[in-house]
């Protein structure tokens, strides 16, 4: 039984039914995924699921890969799934499992059928197939392949495996009910020819089984007790009931069906990212505009994160679309609470300090995070020549204190750990561009009271021009303007966002920051959170990727 104070969803009562009644000893679950493409945000909840209920329940979770279309399928697909899985902290039971392991067994099970008047090997071609299957109000009708003699099927299969047929004329089929107001039971389709090497097996095959027809026999192989799906798998749940009764299968498992997760503002449809990828429109699947797994990764989103958001969700029957504000607050949440602090001007103005001596150099121990102890102090430079962003100066000194509370021609800011100084006089170029600010200092105010009178307006960050480092930051908006985008009346690549990509070029960061490590991950003070790009290239320039910002302005 379960022990956690989170009301106990749907499939938990009927594992606990099943343990109460006898029916389970051991929970054995599983995460199916089609090696096709890299995992998404939709794949997490399921994983989460899966693994969560034979952690919960004391049970052993399986990693297989339903490779039985090797079309659409690569070795590429299977290691960033692996990836994936590992990286968001959970571990399969034994080694990872595929279905072509099982591809003999499968073809023994097909012959098994035909021999028992159970299957037939069709000669329709792929129109045909769809003009005698019917509509979802009409029945269909018999194949005239139907009643073929068993012992013709039989050799016409062998046939297929030996790659005596040609793609595309024969097909084995199950003889179940083509009146059948369940489309998925008209005579479904078993084996198809394809005359393609696969990932795993190389050419050994020429036919192989659909994923209707294998994936209940690899969760009887596997001694799965309960098989976890989506609700788009629960039209097929007869046909999956069906081959489990009319096979000599080692199990007898069941599956049972809960509602995707959906979030607005993303498309989670595996083809549909891959037509994204294939048409350039991102840097790959591991772009952090993605939803994928590896995109969000790469984007600097902690697993943790993604964990918690999965947790917070309902497991219902139904489908629903989240609020991708929800996933946001966990990764704000995770960050806030873990992300080394850090300053860096992402649009530099150079600000010279006129009263400090331009031989001097100083250091602060400032907090790696404020919050936390534990994670120490860091080293932060200072000297004559600073930067500060653009944003956080202005000429008009007829501002109110109340709306601008950064540094302004003739008052006083504080700088982020350091003193705190008045600008005094600005330098212009011929055009009438600011180039540089220069100010004064007041003395003894580094952690300190300024004296009597003079007020700073608020708190800006700053970086020593002598020490900082140049860098890249990448800036990211929403892949999607449209919050349903998959569901928009047009193309969902029309409702791209153009604006979704910001690349700021020649940022300046602290000295700690160029020590940064893929996987870590910073607050930028008053900017955002990020982390050091793992994709970028080995040209020595530094990329960060913003997470998230500090707060959410899709609003504004």
């Amino acid at each position: 039984m379960t022990t956690s104070d989170k009301p106990i969803n749907f499939i938990q009562q009927i594992i606990n039914a099943d343990i109460d009644a006898g029916q389970v000893g051991q929970v054995v679950t599983r995460f199916p995924p089609e090696p096709n493409g890299y995992l998404h945000i939709g794949h997490a909840k399921a994983i989460c699921v899966n693994f969560g209920l034979a952690q919960e329940y004391g049970g052993h979770c399986h990693l297989r890969f339903d490779d039985t279309n090797p079309e659409r399928e690569s070795e590429e697909f299977v290691q960033a799934i692996i990836e994936d899985v590992r990286w968001l902290g959970f571990q399969w039971h034994g080694d990872v499992r595929y279905a072509s392991s099982y591809f003999s067994q499968l073809y023994t099970w097909a012959t098994y059928l035909v021999q028992h008047n159970l299957a037939y090997v069709c000669e329709l071609n792929a129109q045909q197939m769809r003009d005698y299957r019917g509509t979802l109000t009409e029945g269909g009708k018999d194949s005239p392949h139907r009643d073929r003699p068993v012992e013709e099927s039989l050799h016409l299969l062998e046939q297929m495996k030996q790659g005596h047929i040609d793609e595309g004329r024969m097909t084995l089929r199950a003889k179940i009910d083509m009146q059948s107001p369940n489309i998925n039971l008209r005579d479904p389709v078993l084996y198809r020819v394809k005359k393609l090497a696969h990932h795993r097996t190389g050419s050994d095959w020429n036919i192989y089984p659909s994923y209707d027809f294998a994936h209940g026999q690899e969760d009887a192989i596997e001694g799965v007790t309960h098989s976890i799906c989506t609700l788009e798998f629960a039209a097929n749940r007869p046909l999956y009931n069906w081959f489990i009764e009319h096979l000599p299968v080692p199990s007898k498992p069941r599956q049972y069906e809960f509602g995707r997760l959906k979030v607005n503002y993303m498309v989670t449809s595996k083809r549909k990212l891959k037509l994204l990828v294939d048409q350039g429109q991102v840097d790959g699947w591991d772009d952090p505009r993605m939803p994928t797994l590896s995109g969000m990764r790469r984007r600097g989103v902690t697993p943790t994160a993604i964990r918690n958001f999965c947790d917070s969700l309902a497991v219902a029957k139904t489908d629903g679309v989240v609020d991708i504000g929800q996933l946001e607050h966990f990764i704000r949440d995770d960050l806030n609470r873990d992300a080394r602090r850090a300053m860096c001007v992402l649009d530099p103005i150079k600000l010279v300090i006129e009263n400090y001596p331009a031989e001097k150099h100083e250091s602060f121990n400032a907090s790696v995070h404020p919050n936390r102890e534990d994670m120490g102090t860091r080293e932060v430079h200072f000297s004559r020549h600073l930067w500060i962003d653009r944003s956080d100066f202005s000429e008009d000194s007829s501002l109110s204190r109340k709306k601008y509370k950064r540094l302004v021609l003739g008052d006083y800011v504080r700088l982020r750990g350091a003193y705190v100084v008045r600008a005094d006089q600005v330098v212009k170029d011929q055009q009438g561009n600011l180039v540089e600010i220069h100010a004064s200092l007041v003395p003894d105010t580094v952690g300190a009271n300024p004296p009597e009178g003079c007020k700073p307006r608020g708190v800006i960050h700053w970086v020593c021009a002598d020490r900082s480092i140049e860098c890249t930051v990448h800036r990211y908006d929403r892949l999607f303007s449209q919050p349903l985008a998959d569901s928009a009346e047009q193309s969902f690549t029309d409702c791209l966002n153009p604006d979704s990509l910001e690349v700021i070029k020649n940022c300046q960061a602290e000295a700690a920051l160029g020590d940064a490590r893929v996987g870590e991950h910073y607050q930028f003070e008053r900017e955002g959170y990020y982390c050091l790009d793992s994709g970028a290239g080995n040209d020595g320039e530094l990329v960060f990727n913003c997470t998230i910002g500090l707060r959410d302005t899709w609003q504004k």
